[in-house]
């Protein structure tokens, strides 16, 4: 059963869906992708026809427990695996590799070369891709230095940082590259509850002056709730999409909140109950929801 609202398109039917009206082009359309990977005994599928579309300046989270494929699903649009069956575009243009138009944050920052200053790892990839000369690489990256609160920590080194502050500095080298989306694979996972909150807030107060297109990865309801403005719900293992869900309601101040807890467990029966969608469907009241089966 699908229950479709102003919402964007979510779906895992083999069938013709319905097809949702976008004021804007979107910008990355994925389209029934499946995702496989070999193990010496037998073939894996992490994704089961996915599909999807994220369009310019949103905040879209893909949201589901471990094992439903989130991370490999990022992993594709970045351009480090190929679909098994379906196809993944960016602008228009089909995604065959990895390009500095998709830049990927992960949860582990000691990717920061130990050996170079914060600054100078922010420079490093414009540097390497040949994207910016020094001094214009160098004026680049001293400008995202300061949209992450990092300027009197440029000359430091990567070891001397916290691991919020770490964070930040793999945001800027990101943001830096100026890439048409970023991709964040469950960035803030190894912080603290109180460094990843303060994570969650900074990264929102960044959007909202930079306003970049942000694929986010978690498998916590609650942050998805705050970061995302757009949450693809994806099913336990292998990962088929279950709900889309515009979430532009919430944020840090809505925590703890009556109607934040009534949404989060909602989003679980989504996400674990099994059986159809209707009795699910009629307890939800979201504003924005279609619902996958």
């Amino acid at each position: 059963m699908n229950a479709v609202a102003q919402g964007h398109t979510a779906s895992t039917s083999a069938q013709p869906q319905p097809t949702v009206q976008h004021t804007t082009e979107a910008l990355l359309q994925v389209r029934g992708v499946s995702l496989e990977y070999r193990t010496p005994e037998r073939v894996v599928r992490a994704t089961h026809q996915v599909s999807f579309e994220v369009d310019p300046a949103d905040r879209f989270v893909l949201l589901g427990p471990s094992g439903c494929g989130k991370s490999t699903l990022l992993k594709a649009v970045a351009g480090f695996i190929r679909p098994s069956e379906g196809e993944i575009r960016l602008a228009g243009h089909q995604v065959t590799e990895p390009g500095p138009d998709r830049i990927v944050v992960f949860q582990e920052f000691d990717q920061l070369p130990p050996w170079k200053t914060v600054i100078e790892n922010v420079m490093f990839p414009l540097l390497a891709s040949r994207t910016l000369k020094r001094p214009e690489a160098l004026e680049r990256a001293r400008y995202y230095l300061e949209k992450v609160g990092l300027s009197a920590f440029a000359d430091a080194y990567p070891h001397t940082l916290s691991g919020g502050m770490k964070a930040r500095v793999a945001i800027a080298r990101a943001l830096a590259m100026q890439p048409k989306i970023l991709l964040m694979d469950e960035p803030f996972a190894a912080l603290d509850a109180l460094t990843r909150r303060k994570m969650q807030e900074e990264l929102l107060e960044l959007w909202d002056e930079v306003r970049f297109t942000l694929l986010f990865v978690t498998h916590s309801i609650e942050e998805a709730l705050v970061v995302g403005n757009r949450i693809l719900l994806l099913s336990p293992h292998p990962g088929r999409v279950r709900a889309e869900i515009n979430s532009h309601q919430y944020d840090l101040k809505s925590l703890g909140g009556v109607g934040f807890q009534q949404t989060a467990q909602r989003i679980h029966r989504l996400l674990f109950d099994e059986g159809e969608a209707g009795p699910v469907e009629q307890d939800l009241n979201f504003q924005d929801i279609r619902i996958a089966y």
